[in-house]
């Protein structure tokens, strides 16, 4: 990461209310993803965001779904009726730090729709078991997926 895209996310950090999400982030980010770095057994990368409304730097662990050079991010929120708050951060701040392992790099975030989110749906269910689960959860809310492209010039 070049030093200029490192300074993007180096504002306030406001760490997530959830004690548990704390301290998988303090860890993972502490132990190049050692530590910290999996749910029920399978790998989670961290996703540093600008808050939607605040500005201020916020950090997520989400499952690691990659599809080439790209990362695939579900916002299911565990199949909750609303959005998980990064969502709508990624939609106003589409440019995002991601951490998987030791490699930290830019991202752009775009929403997929029609057959690409059919495509991303499929593979995100195979990394995931949970997500069909999620989908009927979520009461007929429409969870979004989120494709991270690689950031230009980083």
């Amino acid at each position: 990461m070049t030093q200029n895209s490192a300074a993007v996310f180096d504002g306030e950090y406001v760490p997530s209310s959830s004690a548990g999400v704390r301290e998988q982030v303090a860890a993972y980010e502490a132990t190049a993803g050692t530590e910290g770095g999996t749910l029920e057994g399978k790998p989670v990368v961290i996703l540093t965001s600008h808050g939607a409304k605040s500005g201020k730097v916020r950090k997520t662990p989400v499952m690691r779904i990659v599809d080439g050079d790209r990362y695939v991010v579900v916002a299911s929120a565990a199949g909750s009726t609303q959005h998980p708050g990064w969502y709508v951060n990624l939609v106003v701040h589409p440019v995002v730090r991601l951490q998987d392992g030791a490699s930290v790099r830019l991202y752009t975030a775009r929403e997929v729709s029609g057959d690409e989110k059919t495509y991303y749906w499929s593979m995100a269910e195979r990394f995931w078991p949970h997500f069909p689960e999620y989908r009927r959860l979520a009461a007929g809310r429409e969870i979004p997926i989120m494709v991270l492209d690689p950031h230009a010039g980083d």
